[in-house]
């Protein structure tokens, strides 16, 4: 029997960080949207009590450098199962992009495996199980539209964000999470307004959650690849109704009620970076 699960990307529509905790991450508070750009993972029984991980991405480790990998190897020895599992990752998503590919194939792989292996575990388990492994799987692993906190395990639910059309832009780098929050100077940061997005997302209102996007990592990374700027730019001056980096970047997003708007963005910067797409939102 052969399992199939989507492993949807993310964007961070509000991102900010409150303070550094004991534990050394960050008290985060985000607002988290899945889009229509996924990466497609298989899963099939196999006799040999071994996980064997295929992939068409060159990018990406076959072992336990991969979550894929840590979240099958988790799941094993928690439940004490002496079956192997074949699991293979079409991706789609870009890799180290700020778009949670990796949490995202290890919630795959968690749901996934649940199913093979009639394990018969709530999300909210799953999710426990995940949140040992990154700090956006649980989010990952019921996707949609959800507000985050702590440092990622805190999840509450919201209306689906307003629908309308994202541009994803990716320049050709990749970026280090920890070394971004690293570098977070909390005396010079600028917070974003997580309620007022809240609320716009909760009244279904496109407008005004475009006004409240934010991303209190963007002077980080920008610091640092001043392309990302530029991307913003650019996408402002073709017409999107909000700009914004993902996670601790690289990946820029543009927020388009139109889809004639968000052709003409892809159109100006498809030359200007390599991996550029257009997607939906998620219900």
């Amino acid at each position: 029997m052969e399992i199939i699960e989507k492993a949807p990307a993310k964007i961070n529509l509000g991102l900010d960080a409150l303070y550094k905790r004991e534990d050394g991450y960050h008290e985060l508070e985000m607002v988290m949207a899945s889009v229509d750009l996924a990466d497609r993972l298989s899963f099939e029984a196999t006799k040999e009590n071994k996980i064997v991980i295929e992939t068409d991405s060159s990018f990406l480790p076959l072992d336990r450098r991969n979550h894929v990998y840590q979240a099958a190897e988790l799941l094993k020895r928690e439940y004490h199962l002496k079956q192997g599992v074949k699991i293979q990752i079409q991706k789609n998503i870009p890799v180290a992009a700020g778009l949670a590919g990796g949490s995202s194939d290890c919630a795959a792989t968690l749901r996934g495996l649940n199913r093979l292996w009639n394990l018969g575990l709530s999300l909210e388990e799953l999710a426990n199980l995940g949140g040992r492994i990154g700090s956006d799987v649980p989010y990952c692993i019921q996707g949609g539209t959800a507000f985050v906190t702590g440092r990622g395990e805190k999840i509450e639910t919201l209306p689906p964000m307003p629908q309308c059309w994202v541009v994803l832009v990716k320049p050709r780098m990749s970026v280090s999470t920890g070394s971004i929050f690293g570098s977070l100077s909390f005396n010079s940061i600028q917070h974003p307004d997580i309620e007022g997005l809240k609320d716009a997302v909760t009244r279904n209102d496109y407008h005004l959650m475009a006004t409240k996007v934010g991303n209190a990592l963007e002077s980080v990374t920008i610091k640092r690849h001043p392309v990302i700027q530029q991307i913003k730019d650019r996408m402002m001056k073709y017409g999107a109704d909000a700009a914004l980096m993902s996670g601790s970047g690289p990946t820029v997003f543009a927020l388009c009620e139109k889809k004639s708007r968000a052709q003409r963005i892809y159109n100006g910067l498809k030359g200007f970076c390599e991996e550029v797409y257009i997607v939906r939102t998620l219900k």
